[in-house]
């Protein structure tokens, strides 16, 4: 495995939803989430991750996507690209593309809906491996991709690929994420991508956290890393304890609509626009999720949204 820089892929990294308005990604406003996450102390982003609809985008939105972000973060934070896709070929695209804009690493997910072997799995991401030189991280999400990896798994595909460098887990099983790091030793990255286990991956040695919740409460996600690091788990208990209800309200519906809708409330989106076959809530769920804003001290309620 090839030798990072000690703070090169380490602490929050929001995967940034993607805003649309009459159906075009906007791209403008893109660009300022990308200087909310700056502003408010993410280490880094995620571009076309699960919460940014990359199933609903094409290559050429995914790569523009892209250039947008490194060129607003212009090396203030790290810029992760997610590159994969169910086809073996646009992820090898969308993986050029995203060494040649200049990404800090690629993040490429269990090729979906197929369900291939493990065999099949070290093969795939060898291939990817071979393709290109960045820092390669594998995501690993088997309630969407319908496929889950093994350790012993990912140690053959480090095997054939130097510069695969970590994981995001979005799993319930936390077992797998030590027995990566016996493997792989503690210099191999595993971000967490279940909300509600932030606190407990990040104790047990994992490097940073790439949730969806980021969005809405990044410097709030960024101090819950920041508290681990230093070893206050007191403080660190009290931020898991203030992120959990907004946790949990990223589910009420298909992510990223809950965000969208918050983000929205909020001021941080012009529209809550998702692309089909996702739909917007419905008023009961807008109201749900109002009353969740304003416990978390982020929305007065009395102010009224207008669509």
């Amino acid at each position: 495995m090839i030798s990072l820089k000690k703070a090169s892929l380490r602490g929050s990294f929001p995967p940034v939803v993607t805003p649309f308005r009459g159906g075009k990604v906007d791209y403008n406003k893109y660009a300022e989430l990308i200087e909310v996450q700056i502003r408010e102390g993410s280490q880094g982003v995620v571009i076309a991750g699960t919460t940014g609809e990359p199933s609903s985008l094409s290559v050429e939105e995914r790569t523009e996507l892209l250039k947008t972000a490194i060129a607003v973060a212009s090396g203030k934070i790290q810029v992760v690209a997610a590159t994969g896709s169910q086809s073996l070929a646009e992820t090898l695209t969308l993986t050029i593309n995203a060494e040649r804009a200049g990404a800090d690493a690629a993040l490429v997910v269990t090729p979906y809906y197929i369900k291939p072997s493990q065999r099949g799995l070290v093969e795939y991401f060898s291939e990817v491996g071979r393709q290109t030189a960045l820092p390669l991280m594998i995501y690993h999400i088997p309630g969407r991709a319908a496929v889950s990896i093994k350790a012993q798994t990912v140690m053959k595909i480090a095997q054939e690929v130097p510069h695969l460098v970590g994981i995001k887990h979005a799993d319930q099983n936390l077992e797998l994420l030590t027995e990566l790091l016996v493997m792989l030793g503690p210099d191999f990255r595993i971000f967490c991508g279940v909300e509600a286990l932030s606190l407990p991956m990040l104790v047990l040695g994992g490097s940073g956290l790439m949730n969806a919740v980021g969005n809405i409460a990044p410097s709030r996600v960024a101090a819950l890393y920041e508290a681990v690091q230093k070893g206050d788990l007191e403080r660190a208990r009290e931020v898991h304890t203030e992120l959990f209800e907004l946790n949990q309200s990223i589910f009420l519906d298909t992510n990223p609509i809950p965000l969208k809708y918050m983000m929205w409330r909020l001021g941080l989106l012009e529209t809550p626009e998702v692309r089909l076959p996702l739909v917007e809530l419905d008023e009961p769920q807008e109201k749900i999720l109002d009353a969740v804003l304003s416990r978390a001290g982020l929305l007065d309620t009395s102010s009224v949204a207008v669509r």
